[in-house]
């Protein structure tokens, strides 16, 4: 897994006249935030390491308009929505992929209404299909095998989505001792990014929820916290800083758990 390798634009197959199976739709968190980059890196590797043909849009994919959306900018949402309809329209897909349940949301539920029709999957749903179907094969946990291991539902893939049981069957994959946090599940408690959140200063109160999520991940006495969703990632990663635990706690996208484990198998 440390070869490179190299990923292909939708542009580069279209001048082919090839069409990928799937586009891996990177996100604006994915691409520009260098914690989550390495989520990206993460899962195109995984895609690569099974022989997933894959492509990205680059420079032509702008956000989701899910931000803008959620702070109240209908005119900017729909702008920017109906520029990447277009722009998919053009390379005729029909599968994407996303690492970010805020894009995963926006494209499968909200684009419809806008002409976007497309089979999207969050990345967590594609590695559950993956192992089952034993195209990807995990040789125990890596560096984390036999640690208890906790895990975050974003709100976005939780209760907006009703995806619990995929990232949970991917955890199960490795050698890890899963231990649920007290909110979990419908009951999880958001990291304190969604909503537009993530780009506002906090609203008064006694304790930023950031905090109080990273609490009850201590609580659990996990050694790490798996995620699955690029904000809740810098929103625990900054947490965890902030009770100064990170020698006790840290933070993984599953994808990057994945990747470790891979690494291991020799694969």
């Amino acid at each position: 897994m440390s070869e490179s390798f190299h990923i292909p634009l939708m542009s580069e197959l279209a001048a082919e006249g090839r069409q990928p199976e799937i586009l891996f739709w990177v996100g604006c968190a994915g691409s520009y935030d260098a914690r989550a980059q390495k989520v990206t890196i993460a899962l195109a590797r995984i895609l690569h390491e099974v022989g997933i043909d894959f492509a990205i849009l680059g420079s032509e994919e702008s956000c989701t308009g899910d931000p803008a959306r959620r702070a109240g900018n209908e005119f900017l949402f729909q702008m920017s929505a109906l520029q990447n309809i277009e722009v998919l329209k053009m390379y005729e897909v029909k599968k994407i992929v996303t690492i970010c349940p805020h894009c995963f949301n926006t494209l499968k539920n909200e684009y419809p209404e806008l002409g976007g029709h497309y089979e999207v999957v969050h990345h967590t749903q594609l590695l559950q299909g993956l192992i089952d179907e034993g195209r990807l094969k995990l040789q125990g946990g890596g560096v984390f095998e036999g640690k208890k291991i906790t895990y975050h539902d974003s709100c976005y893939l939780g209760r907006v989505n009703g995806v619990y049981e995929a990232p949970r069957a991917v955890l199960e994959a490795l050698d890890n001792e899963l231990v649920e946090m007290k909110r979990c599940r419908s009951n999880g408690l958001c990291c304190g990014a969604g909503g537009a959140q993530m780009f506002k200063e906090d609203e008064p109160g006694e304790k930023r929820i950031n905090i109080e999520r990273t609490e009850e991940a201590l609580a659990t006495g996990a050694s790490i916290v798996a995620m699955n969703c690029p904000f809740c990632l810098i929103m625990m990663d900054d947490g965890i800083k902030g009770k100064d635990k990170q020698d006790d706690l840290l933070a993984y996208d599953l994808a990057e758990l994945i990747v470790n484990n891979l690494e291991k198998s020799g694969k």
